[in-house]
């Protein structure tokens, strides 16, 4: 069975991979826990993987990469008017994968580690910029 893409729904413990081939037809849409995951894609032939973009996205990016995988993350901003029916993990994952094929969508880049620890610096940079305000306004108002 030759696959087009995968898509996956990230979550917690529990993911959803959906598998299409080149004609967009639904292989397999299967419920993996986290353990179950890189041991499923280990046995898929190497393939277009789409998963929205999140910050665990691009650890699991990164990971898919290693074994070979071609990764693309979408926003998912672009990935919501995709969703058929109820919004739920299979659905959730078949949209993944068409959103992917659209022409107009900009994906975003797997950021490598020392990326992710530099905007998680900025973060809370911010945040101890605006807690400094907050309270300087509160003493000042007192």
């Amino acid at each position: 069975m030759k696959l087009r893409t995968i898509g996956i729904d990230l979550a917690k413990n529990v993911f959803q991979a959906c598998g299409v081939n080149e004609h967009m037809k639904p292989q397999f849409n299967k419920r993996l826990k986290r353990h179950e995951l890189l041991d499923f894609m280990r046995q898929q032939a190497p393939t277009m993987v789409v998963m929205q973009a999140c910050y665990s996205s691009h650890y699991w990016g990164r990971e898919m990469t290693k074994l070979g995988h071609n990764v693309k993350l979408i926003p998912a901003q672009h990935v919501t008017p995709f969703v058929r029916g109820n919004k739920n993990d299979p659905n959730d994952s078949f949209a993944i994968t068409e959103a992917s094929q659209r022409p107009y969508i900009r994906f975003v880049p797997v950021k490598t580690e020392f990326q992710q620890e530099i905007l998680c610096l900025h973060r809370i940079r911010e945040r101890l910029i605006k807690n400094k305000g907050a309270l300087s306004n509160q003493a000042r108002g007192c």
